[in-house]
């Protein structure tokens, strides 16, 4: 081979291989240029240049998706859950309207006690106490069922009850004779109802509710049922005052604290009108959480017909205040006074009682009760007026009777309590019993032979 050929061979020899070197470094270069396109077209916005050829989309669905993760940012789950009805946030939303939608609600109580009368009458009675009236026997001192409903603004309550409480109750109720058509009416008749009506709730401004029925009395700050007061027994304002009364109530809520009330009923303690007049009751309430006062006024021709003092207009007044002072103190005060106009002058009256309740642990209490109810019957020349409330003295001066009682409390677990008392009653005359107790062979009536009266209860009672 010559010079020149050798000299050809070499040149296509170095061309041979440089050839591959210049392949590889077109196609990096094609490479990177296809590479740097994704990155400025996006930039562009042209939607071809994110080609799933070029392997991109791994790196272009994330600036897609960007809202879908973002949105959580501007419509927390939480936020948005309720308004498209999550179950969670549904689930309360639909039980409570169910709640507050029940029509009916049932309700019951039992009462039973123990008591020992230092006294320790013949007759067994503890007298002139309301319904823990019985000396050294265990007794039922009421039972009670009822039911309360409020259903498409109709509204109304029904208890039913059976006990001392119930007869004590009906002492003065109206006793008349019945026909050949017709049949008698006595408090046997009603005693084993506490109350019984129903109303209808107006939609005029705040809502006038109009019921007509038999009513517990509004009259004073004690309760019929034991637990929603602070003493086992009652106070002698409870026990002086009416406990019932039958006839209409208009009550309308001023706002979330003031209520007034206008009510027209046949009288005190009266299923049965013993007269042709009808009463009528003015009130006004407020509440908080801490405070609730009452203020009312009553009046009305409360004497049979024919009695001797005539048409005797009555007027009360009546007005008591719950103070929650602390989480352990509480503190109450009831006031009540009135006046009768009659054939014989005007009789009147006055009362007052004060009430404290300790917390001393969560589940123990002490309460402390004084009172004093002072009556003037009156009296002229051609004879004295019945008394009111409590039996006339034969000096013929005014009558009153006071009483302490000093109460404690356990409450184990909800829907019970037990209460420990002791009470001291005394009166300016002869009206309780003690000892050997006496008949009237004319009246068949025990005869009245203390001024005073000391007992022991030991009460419990039960409720849902």
């Amino acid at each position: 081979m010559s010079k020149v050929e050798q000299a050809k061979l070499a040149i296509w020899t170095v061309l041979l291989c440089a050839a591959p070197t210049s392949l590889v470094s077109a196609q990096s270069d094609v490479s990177a240029d296809s590479q740097q396109a994704p990155t400025e077209e996006p930039t562009t916005g042209e939607p071809t240049t994110g080609e799933p050829t070029t392997g991109e989309p791994t790196t272009e669905e994330p600036t897609t998706r960007e809202p879908t993760t973002e949105e959580p940012t501007t419509g927390e789950p939480t936020t948005e859950e309720p308004t498209t009805g999550e179950p969670v946030s549904d689930e309360p939303t639909t039980e409570e309207p169910t709640a507050e939608r029940a029509p009916y609600t049932f309700f019951g109580y039992a009462e039973t006690d123990y008591s020992f009368n230092v006294n320790e009458p013949s007759n067994g009675i503890t007298n002139f106490r309301g319904f823990d009236n019985r000396h050294n026997t265990f007794t039922i001192q009421n039972v009670a069922l009822g039911v309360t409903w409020d259903w498409e603004n109709v509204v109304g309550n029904v208890t039913l009850q059976v006990g001392h409480t119930g007869a004590t109750y009906y002492l003065a109720e109206t006793s008349l004779v019945g026909a050949l058509g017709a049949s008698a009416t006595s408090g046997s008749l009603w005693q084993f109802v506490q109350q019984a009506n129903v109303g209808y709730r107006i939609d005029v401004g705040n809502g006038l509710t109009v019921s007509a029925g038999l009513f517990l009395s509004p009259i004073g700050i004690e309760a019929m049922a034991v637990r929603d007061n602070w003493n086992w027994s009652r106070s002698n304002l409870f026990f002086g005052c009416p406990f019932y009364h039958t006839g209409i109530v208009l009550s309308y809520p001023l706002d979330e604290h003031w209520t007034v009330s206008l009510s027209g009923f046949n009288g005190w303690n009266t299923v049965v009108d013993n007269n042709d007049e009808k009463s009528l009751v003015a009130r006004v309430t407020y509440t908080d959480p801490s405070l609730s006062v009452s203020a009312l006024y009553f009046t009305g021709v409360e004497r049979p017909t024919g009695a001797p003092e005539g048409r005797a207009w009555r007027h009360l007044f009546d007005a008591y205040a719950n103070w929650t002072a602390t989480e352990w103190l509480s503190l109450a005060l009831h006031v009540d006074a009135g006046f009768e106009p009659n054939a014989f002058g005007t009789s009147s009256w006055g009362a007052g009682a004060l009430y404290a309740r300790f917390r001393i642990l969560p589940e123990l209490f002490v309460a402390a009760r004084g009172d004093v109810f002072l009556e003037s019957a009156a009296r002229n020349a051609s004879g004295a007026a019945s008394t009111i409330f409590w039996p006339a003295r034969a000096s013929g001066g005014d009558q009153w009777v006071s009483s302490g009682t000093l109460t404690f409390e356990v409450r184990p677990v909800d829907h019970i309590l037990f209460r420990l008392e002791y009470r001291h009653d005394h009166a300016a005359s002869e009206i309780f019993f003690g000892g050997a107790v006496s008949t009237d062979a004319m009246t068949g009536q025990a005869i009245m032979n203390r001024t005073s009266q000391d007992t022991l209860t030991l009460g419990a009672t039960a409720w849902f």
